[in-house]
């Protein structure tokens, strides 16, 4: 019978299968917001109560779960951009791609010399399953929004990893990484907005014609 925590995480890799397996960039959008809310609770469930672990769980929640998701549904309506029509490689090899790169992720966590504590989570085969996501939605995809998608899931597999060390890691640091990612992404929502003026598209794989006059 699985824990809450890891009926949780099992939910946290269909999302990852959803992510990687749809071309529509609002559905995207708010399944990556779903894991942000999710990304949210798990510290409560593992960890005993603290105003830091508090504190942790309000920062994810408002900015992976409302306001990254926000910053990016205004890019993609003022880019007036609905999907990913051509990305560098198809959704079923992706979707593929995907599933082995989790089914490596659980032999891989397998064989780590793991603590007692956590030898009884998915902590570990779902950290590593969602930052391949990323990786593989970072790759494939050649829209500017869908890359920052898959970095928002690559940065998610990364806090995943993270949440086994919460109660050692100083909550200046968190704020830190949070206020970096939300940094990133708003630098980024700039960044799709010039790239979707300037060639009226956001096609990256058209910056590689760019060359010095």
């Amino acid at each position: 019978m699985f824990s809450l925590p890891d009926q949780l995480l099992v939910l946290v890799l269909l999302i990852n299968f959803i992510t990687i397996g749809t071309s529509r960039l609002v559905f995207s959008i708010r399944a990556v917001a779903v894991q942000g809310v999710i990304l949210g609770i798990l510290p409560g469930l593992i960890h005993p109560f603290s105003w830091h672990l508090v504190a942790i769980m309000v920062g994810i929640l408002v900015i992976k779960g409302v306001i990254i998701p926000l910053l990016l549904g205004r890019a993609i309506r003022s880019a007036e951009i609905k999907r990913e029509v051509e990305p560098f490689m198809g959704y079923v090899p992706t979707l593929l791609l995907g599933a082995l790169f989790t089914a490596l992720s659980f032999g891989f966590a397998g064989k780590l010399p793991l603590l007692p504590e956590h030898q009884n989570y998915l902590f570990v085969p779902a950290s590593i399953a969602t930052l391949m996501s990323g990786f593989l939605i970072l790759t494939t995809r050649r829209k500017a929004i869908s890359q920052v998608l898959g970095y928002l899931v690559l940065e998610n597999g990364i806090f995943i990893f993270g949440l086994l060390l919460a109660e050692a890691m100083p909550l200046m640091v968190e704020a830190g990484v949070l206020l970096d990612l939300l940094v990133g992404t708003f630098v980024m929502g700039i960044v799709i907005n010039h790239i979707s003026r300037e060639f009226s598209s956001l096609d990256t794989s058209r910056l590689t014609s760019l060359k010095e006059e």
